[in-house]
């Protein structure tokens, strides 16, 4: 395990200065002794279901890397529930359900949706805490129409693409102890809202939001008034953090499987795609790639990166390298 200490440029003459990390960051082989004696609950086809579509999950990598997270959420949920308690019986009134939200965030094609999956599956094998939800922030994207009002389709992903006052409320429901809420429906084969479907969130133990800027910080009112971050209804949050030119090889490996797979249904929004030449649909992809995915990703995404309390560093191999956890 490192504690990282680096001199900072620019030290101020005659005293010790340090850029002090908040992370403790731990090598792949230190992390995966902190699983201790937490069981594998999960069986290989069970793993093939999970596995994203161009990153496959190997039981070494569930054992390695998610068990342990899966016994540290744990912790905290229980630290959590158990705090519930005290204050509830601080404030003299009856015990109100509150569910734990855990945010995942990072770039298209990192893998964020893999990562939410299998902690999903692992959490709810714990006895405390048997009810996870998953939900996904593409469902509060503004609709396709309403984007291309705004001119904002070569944006879709961005910041100001997605209805954040509807997300704001969802997740203050939830957290607030609603027994139902529910959420808009996104569908990546018509790549928009489908209209009039929902998904229901009915109090879980654990709810895990997946998206790629939940952790983005909202703009501060200059009166001081209260305007919600995303983030300040998480109780963890988690960043899946790799080399951008690697993402980039992921997100081009991705958008040639789908053509050759889910683009070729006349009705998927990406069909046209299928009837391009091979060099052709390459080159769309690395367009698309640079102008929109690198360029949110730079602007927007990797910023908040420090944001999380727990980070996840992969390396090509889609192997998770390196793990970091705020210690501040």
């Amino acid at each position: 395990m490192l504690d990282k200490l680096n001199p900072p440029s620019g030290a101020l003459p005659g005293r010790t200065n340090f850029d002090y990390s908040p992370y403790r960051v731990f090598s792949r082989e230190e992390w995966a002794r902190l699983r201790a004696d937490t069981p594998m609950t999960l069986v290989p086809r069970e793993l093939e279901q999970l596995s994203g579509l161009i990153d496959e999950l190997s039981v070494e990598e569930v054992e390695q890397i998610y068990l342990p997270m899966s016994r540290l959420l744990n912790l905290y949920v229980a630290a959590s529930q158990e705090l519930d308690l005290v204050t509830s019986k601080f404030l003299s009134r009856r015990e109100s359900k509150v569910p734990f939200i855990i945010g995942v965030a990072g770039s298209v094609a990192v893998g964020k949706s893999t990562t939410a999956r299998v902690l999903r599956a692992l959490l709810a094998r714990w006895p405390d805490h048997p009810r996870v939800d998953l939900i996904t922030t593409d469902g509060f994207l503004l609709p396709n129409a309403e984007l291309e009002r705004l001119d904002l389709m070569n944006r879709k992903g961005f910041p100001e693409s997605f209805d954040t006052a509807r997300l704001l409320t969802f997740l203050a429901d939830v957290k607030s102890g609603a027994k139902r809420v529910e959420a808009p429906v996104y569908s990546h084969f018509h790549y928009d809202i489908i209209p009039g479907q929902r998904i229901v969130i009915e109090q879980p133990d654990i709810l895990i939001v997946e998206g790629l800027n939940v952790l983005q910080p909202a703009r501060l009112p200059k009166d001081g008034g209260g305007i919600p971050f995303v983030s300040d209804f998480f109780d963890f949050s988690i960043y899946i953090d790799a080399d951008p030119a690697v993402i980039r090889d992921w997100y081009l490996a991705r958008f040639m499987r789908l053509r050759s797979t889910g683009f070729r249904d006349p009705a998927a929004y990406f069909h046209r795609y299928t009837h391009f030449s091979h060099d052709a649909a390459v080159a769309r992809a690395l367009d698309i790639w640079q102008s929109i995915n690198l360029k949110n990703l730079e602007d927007n995404i990797l910023p908040t990166r420090q944001r999380a309390r727990l980070i996840l560093t992969k390396q090509a191999d889609h192997r998770v390298a390196q793990v970091s956890l705020r210690k501040l």
